[in-house]
């Protein structure tokens, strides 16, 4: 749901529909958050110098808050977009700029980053190497149910 690097930050589940964001956090790892979290911690930092005494502060409110930005969790099986795609990984990847893809864990040992995405060509894809700001849409978090519905959804959004 979550990788073992975002459990010390504030988290939650994801809700269909959501739109989200790939986020760095304050730990160095890439997650998932909500753009409002985002744009509210941008704008807090943004009219401040940036001293090292600010950077200390900063980081000391960062561990006081529980790091700021709430990470978004995502159960294996959910039914995502994934858009925003940087040509190289889609170049390497053989995908287009926006795809529906499956939301993943890679392995089950601890101290490793595990959630990934796969794509429909099957190619699979840690977190880690996505891009902070890429964006990200909640289809549906079941992954159970017919995807006929929600490739025609997809599409006729898409057009």
């Amino acid at each position: 749901m979550c990788d073992y690097s975002l459990h010390t930050n504030p988290n939650r589940l994801a809700t269909e529909g959501e739109q989200l964001v790939v986020y760095r956090f304050p730990t160095h790892s890439i997650g998932l958050a909500s753009p409002d979290d985002v744009r509210e911690r941008a704008s807090a930092r943004k009219d401040r110098k940036r001293s090292l005494w600010t950077i200390i502060l900063d980081w000391l409110n960062d561990q006081q808050a529980g790091m700021g930005v709430c990470a978004v969790c995502i159960p294996p099986g959910a039914i995502l977009v994934l858009r925003d795609i940087p040509e190289q990984l889609r170049d390497e990847l053989s995908v287009a700029s926006e795809e529906m893809v499956t939301f993943t864990q890679l392995t089950a040992s601890a101290y490793a980053y595990r959630d990934a995405v796969r794509f429909s060509n099957g190619e699979e894809l840690l977190l880690q190497r996505l891009e902070p700001g890429q964006r990200v849409k909640v289809v549906s978090l079941s992954g159970m149910e017919s995807l006929e519905p929600l490739i025609a959804d997809y599409e006729s959004e898409r057009s």
